[in-house]
């Protein structure tokens, strides 16, 4: 089956959608279609068997494009249309899966030349331009909420990928097929192979880059991008109690665009804590096991939202303690014999580093809880049997 993908995403970035847009396409691949990924023009380019990528013509000027809308994807998504009805004019495709916006290009083609129409739900748009304060224009949400509701009509089946997203489209269509697959994007089976040692001296190398020295202290650990509502400022204003409770503490915070990790610099030192912040700045996902290995404890403060971070199934793999806030995001995936749940507070973030740091069988406890869970429910094998599934679905109900 050639399927016809249409991701308005910067593809590949290690974050969020661009990587599970990869890892789908990827899926696909491995059971057997071909896949025709057309995207943007920025992003890291990629090889895999069965998969061709057809970007977008550049903008001017144009070198990275922000997390959330903006007015570039808007231009973007314009060129994107026409990337795509150039595609479908040229060849034969038997479906077409789109992801966010790209909804109502998927809309557009199953209308005018009949193609099944996978759409692949992250996310709820009218809830996105709340989380990243792009708008509070009751007219242009109510578009985005019309846009959503034909975007979910006109597909043959939607694919979501956390609980709250099954309300919203029973909410929209409730004979809609839909299939709930979480991003368990974490390719255990395929984890790199070290010969021996050679782990413990890249580990070595990391400590000694980050000014980590073995047995100075604890080391908590987030990964992923410093969006507002990822709640950075929060752990960061957390941190002046932790201190001063744990003063060999250390907080080891990775990702982010060079003005963002400079706001968050700032911010530790007006509050006194900038000699137990580490900023590397965003790093090869390549290198994250690393990362896990080197932290006793890690972290997602997400002040908002319903959209489960791919980063936690990220960490219920790596087996270490996780704390996190009791927002949907986190709730409806992990349980609290899997996490330390604490709401979204700077005090209440304090509260529960300090718990975790002075518990090591608590620590202990919740890390092999978070593996076994990761394991059971939250494995690559069964992404890819759900995507399947999903297809069988979409194309033969």
């Amino acid at each position: 089956m050639r399927i016809l993908m249409v991701a308005p995403e910067p593809v590949l970035e290690p974050r969020g959608t661009p990587l599970l847009v990869y890892h789908r396409a990827r899926v696909l691949s491995q059971l057997g279609h071909t896949v025709d990924l057309a995207t943007y023009p920025v992003g890291q380019s990629f090889t895999l068997p069965g998969i061709h990528i057809y970007r977008t013509w550049p903008l001017p000027g144009l070198r990275r494009v922000k997390v959330g809308p903006s007015l570039a994807k808007l231009l973007l998504d314009g060129l994107l249309l026409l990337r795509v009805i150039a595609l479908v004019l040229r060849r034969r495709y038997d479906c077409i899966h789109t992801y966010q916006e790209a909804g109502l290009i998927g809309a557009i083609c199953s209308y005018l030349w009949r193609l099944p129409h996978i759409y692949d739900m992250q996310s709820s748009l009218p809830e996105e331009l709340a989380n990243f304060r792009f708008t509070r224009n009751r007219l242009l949400v109510w578009i985005m909420h019309q846009a959503e509701r034909i975007m979910v009509r006109s597909a043959h089946t939607v694919i979501v990928v956390y609980p709250e997203l099954l309300d919203i489209v029973a909410a929209i269509d409730p004979a809609k097929p839909v299939t709930l697959i979480y991003c368990a994007i974490v390719e255990e089976e395929d984890e790199q192979d070290w010969p021996p040692g050679m782990r413990e001296a890249a580990l070595c190398r990391l400590r000694q880059e980050l000014d980590v020295p073995e047995g100075t202290g604890l080391v908590l650990l987030y990964t992923g991008t410093f969006e507002p509502y990822q709640g950075l400022d929060l752990l960061i204003a957390a941190m002046p109690e932790v201190l001063a409770a744990f003063p060999t503490t250390l907080l080891l915070l990775v990702g982010g665009h060079p003005e963002q990790v400079a706001a968050l610099a700032e911010q530790a030192r007006r509050l006194g804590v900038a000699a137990a912040l580490r900023l590397p700045g965003r790093r090869d996902p390549k290198e994250i096991p690393l990362f896990m290995d080197l932290a006793d404890v890690l972290l997602s403060p997400r002040s908002q939202g319903t959209n489960t971070p791919l980063k936690i199934y990220t960490y219920l793999h790596a087996g270490k303690p996780i704390l996190a806030t009791t927002i949907r995001a986190h709730t409806q995936v992990l349980p609290p014999d899997a996490a330390l749940l604490v709401e979204p507070t700077s005090s209440a973030l304090a509260q529960g580093i300090k718990q975790l740091l002075a518990d090591p069988a608590l620590r202990a406890r919740l890390g092999q809880r978070a593996r076994t869970l990761a394991r059971q429910r939250y494995s690559y094998a069964t992404f890819r049997a759900q995507t399947a599934q999903a297809y069988r679905i979409g194309l033969h109900p």
